[in-house]
């Protein structure tokens, strides 16, 4: 399934086409694709629906096996487009604890890591321009 990437693309009805362009994009286009929705009172606060995701945030996971467990992101996976959230972790047979990885679509971000100045100048340019 690997080709050659396309800028030129626009959109596609067709799943397997969206796949291609997720799985196929260079790693400065897939780490944009790692957004996650604010919660209701940072969205009237930064007047943004998303943010970029970034270790150190807070979020809430809102579907899957650990739907309604928060916590703090661990490691963003960028090749992967997923994230581990502390807690949210399997056990293995063994008994070992490993990160579970989960898509950014099923978190919602509680609180930012502002530790980054440039971050959080970016973060607030979003309210001035709309």
């Amino acid at each position: 399934m690997k080709n050659n990437f396309s800028m030129n693309w626009v959109s596609s009805t067709s799943p397997k086409k969206q796949r291609k362009y997720r799985s196929n994009a260079p790693l400065h286009i897939k780490r944009k694709m790692l957004s996650a929705h604010l919660s209701k009172d940072l969205r009237a606060k930064y007047k943004t629906r998303n943010v970029l995701l970034k270790k150190g945030d807070s979020v809430i996971i809102t579907r899957g096996k650990f739907k309604g467990k928060d916590g703090k992101i661990d490691k963003v996976y960028t090749k992967q487009l997923k994230v581990s959230v502390d807690s949210a972790k399997n056990i293995t047979k063994k008994g070992n604890k490993v990160p579970f990885k989960i898509r950014p679509s099923a978190l919602i971000i509680t609180d930012l890591n502002l530790s980054d100045a440039r971050r959080l100048e970016k973060i607030e340019s979003y309210g001035k321009t709309r």
